[in-house]
Parts: structure tokens; C-alpha cells; sequence
């Protein structure tokens, strides 16, 4: 059977105790200022599709997706990594929506000299997704553009301060109407997303294309679907075009859960990539495993090599 709507830990979605908020229209300031990203070395010259590969940072280490690289040539198999993930809140009191870290996401971008840096150097983008916390808050109902720029500040503030490449869009498990919250109207995600790109016109905007967010991405004469990066399949195991006007070098049809989705379905959906002409390649839930069978299914189609993993 194929995974549809992906099987993440649901922990990556509730608040644990020792938790980081930003108030609305607030940047943080507890921790250390990390310093800027550093440029990153010279990577392998590889031909082919991105790969993209999720982390779930509750259970495994931003440091795993640095492990494989490719048999011929030495490149990184993955060009892009994604920290799963950080939430949008509801804050009761204020009926605002916030940006809030639990304890496993603030620990990554606290530490992000031992769990962010090494990649970059190695040539990868770090990319912080944003997901929905059952609290009625979530991209598609801010209730004004001011709310919607608030948290676009919130967002962008982030990435600067950890010194992170992009924000990923995941409308999942928002639970619109929940704490008295309104329904995705047709302007909110439109807002927010201008808003990210003004103030970050040079970082990853990716959109994982589930939800109503995904669905609203034009409103008063202004369309944001140029706006984004990436956008990508969020069926795992299936082969499925993103409904977004973006050239087929930014989309990702093709979607893998490492470990679960089988080797001749990861090699499969990677023919496809290639041969449809196609530009990104997404997986979900790489672990501390040597998974360099399941990775290599997918990339001796997409580049011509096996993978190696390397401790």
C-alpha cells in the first residue's frame, strides 16, 4: 500500500516542555546569536535532479543527511536538507498566531555551529519546516495582511538569526476553527507568502502540497505560486505533480519515506523524474541507519551512481 499523508511522528507537532516562542511581530532574542552561514566548500559537480531529504529531529540528527554522497564523483546525494519541524501556534490570549520551536527543534538551531553548519559547508541548504499544532492556527486564516507580515517577520527573523537557507510551507494538522480561530479564507496565505519573500528575496521558499494554504495561492490579482522555490508531492510512494504553476525543474512529483517506500518504487518514481523532464526529487525520515540500499535505489536512476554512506 502507499503512504498517503505521511506517516511523521505526530511528537513533531506537540508541544514538549522546554519550548522557544516568538510573541507576534517579535524577534527572539534568548541564546546566542548564531553566526551567519558559512560559504560552503566546493561541491562534486553532479548532474541531475535535487534531492531533497526530511529529517524528523525528534528522533534522529540533521548530521545524517551529510552522510551520503555518490560512488562516481563524490557529490552529496542530497542538496537539501529539511528540519522537521517547528509549528505555527495560537496564542489565546492575543488570538495571534506564533512561530514555536519544541525542545528537539530549538536544540538543533541552538546548536547550530555541530548540527547546521557542517552541512552547509558541505554544500547543502538547511531549510526549517513549519507545520500546523492542532491549536486553529495556520497559514490559510490570518485574519488581516497585517497578521499575516507579523508572522512572515517571525519567520524570516528565524532564518536570520540560525542562519538557515529557506522555510517550508506543511498546511497539515492546523485544525482551522479550533480555540474560536476562522476558516482559511482566500488572501491569508497569499499575505504571508509576499510578505517571506520581500523579506528574504534570496532564501528557499518550498511548499509541501497539502492543505488549504496549498490550494490559495491567488488573491486579489496577485499570484505567489513564482514566489516559491520548490514544491512538492506530499503522498508518500506515489508519483503525483504538484497543481502549481512552477516549471518542472521546481517540482518534485516523485515522494519517498526511506525505509518504508520499496527500493523498486524509490527507482521507479526516479525514472520517472528523469525521464518527465523533472527537477527535484523529495524524501522523508532519513535516520541514523545506513540506508545507503534504499538511497541507492533512487540515485543509480537519478545520477547514475550508487550512494555511500559514510559514519
Amino acid at each position: 500500500m502507499f503512504t498517503l499523508i505521511r506517516s511523521r511522528a505526530r511528537t513533531a507537532a506537540l508541544a514538549l516542555s522546554a519550548v522557544a516562542a516568538f510573541a507576534i511581530g517579535t524577534t527572539a532574542t534568548t541564546g546566542a546569536e548564531a553566526a551567519p552561514a558559512p560559504a560552503p566548500a566546493p561541491a562534486h559537480a553532479k548532474q541531475g535532479p535535487t534531492s531533497v531529504a526530511y529529517v524528523e529531529v525528534n528522533n534522529n540528527s540533521m548530521l545524517n543527511v551529510g552522510k551520503y554522497t555518490l560512488a562516481n564523483g563524490g557529490g552529496n546525494v542530497f542538496d537539501v536538507a529539511v528540519i522537521f519541524a517547528a509549528n505555527i501556534n495560537y496564542d489565546t490570549g492575543k488570538k495571534a498566531a506564533y512561530l514555536h520551536f519544541n525542545e528537539n527543534v530549538q536544540r538543533v538551531l541552538d546548536n547550530a555551529v555541530t548540527e547546521i553548519r557542517p552541512l552547509q559547508r558541505k554544500g547543502i541548504k538547511v531549510v526549517l519546516s513549519v507545520l500546523g499544532n492542532h491549536q486553529g492556527a495556520g497559514f490559510a486564516n490570518f485574519p488581516s495582511q497585517q497578521a499575516a507580515s507579523a508572522f512572515a517577520k517571525q519567520l524570516s527573523d528565524t532564518v536570520t538569526k540560525y542562519g538557515l537557507d529557506g522555510v517550508d510551507f506543511d498546511d497539515e494538522y492546523a485544525e482551522y476553527g479550533n480555540n474560536g480561530t476562522g476558516q482559511p479564507n482566500a488572501g491569508s496565505f497569499v499575505h504571508l507568502v509576499t510578505a517571506l519573500r520581500a523579506n528574504m528575496p534570496d532564501k528557499i521558499i518550498s511548499l509541501y502540497n497539502i492543505g488549504p494554504a496549498a490550494s490559495r495561492l491567488s488573491y486579489g490579482g496577485v499570484d505567489v505560486s513564482s514566489k516559491f522555490d520548490y514544491a512538492w508531492n506530499p503522498y508518500y510512494g506515489t508519483w503525483q505533480v504538484p497543481g502549481i504553476a512552477l516549471p518542472k525543474s521546481k517540482l518534485s512529483p516523485a515522494a519517498v519515506e526511506i525505509g518504508r517506500t520499496s527500493q523498486s518504487t524509490a527507482a521507479n518514481l526516479a525514472r520517472r523524474t528523469v525521464s518527465g523532464g523533472y527537477g527535484v526529487y523529495l524524501t522523508y525520515n532519513l535516520d541514523g541507519t545506513d540506508r545507503s540500499a534504499d538511497v541507492s535505489a533512487f540515485t543509480r536512476e537519478l545520477y547514475g551512481s550508487g550512494a555511500v554512506y559514510t559514519p
